[in-house]
């Protein structure tokens, strides 16, 4: 079966995150793909380097990025939720003028269109969060 995940919540505020995380990954390890991973809404915060969490605490952002390069993974910060939050890439650096970027490797801002790409080329739209 073929996947497409739409993370709602951010890494620490919520369980969404991490069950979206622990969903795709067994998914992947089931053999089933997954087409992309967007993260929408306050979802996006899931994709900043900035995260330093306690040592003994778990890294989610760093799941994503090691999940993603395992398993050539698509994930793609929402654009418009991004700018309300302060994710920003090198283009939205340019774009805004701001000094500095903040997405973590393996993430990428796109638009809507590409959740309704993976809606589309998806057998299940499979949404964690509000």
């Amino acid at each position: 079966m073929k996947f497409a995940i739409q993370v709602n919540e951010g890494p620490y505020q919520h369980q969404a995150s991490d069950t979206a995380y622990q969903f795709t990954k067994a998914a992947l390890e089931k053999g089933h793909e997954v087409f992309r991973v967007f993260f929408y809404h306050d979802g996006v915060n899931n994709g900043t380097r900035l995260t330093t969490p306690p040592q003994d605490d778990r890294h989610i952002t760093n799941r994503w990025i090691d999940l993603a390069e395992k398993y050539k993974l698509d994930l793609v910060v929402c654009v418009a939720a991004a700018q309300r939050r302060g994710i920003v890439d090198d283009d939205e650096m340019k774009r805004q003028g701001k000094d500095a970027t903040n997405i973590a490797p393996q993430f990428r801002i796109s638009g809507l269109g590409q959740l309704i790409e993976a809606g589309i080329q998806s057998d299940r739209l499979m949404v964690f969060g509000d």
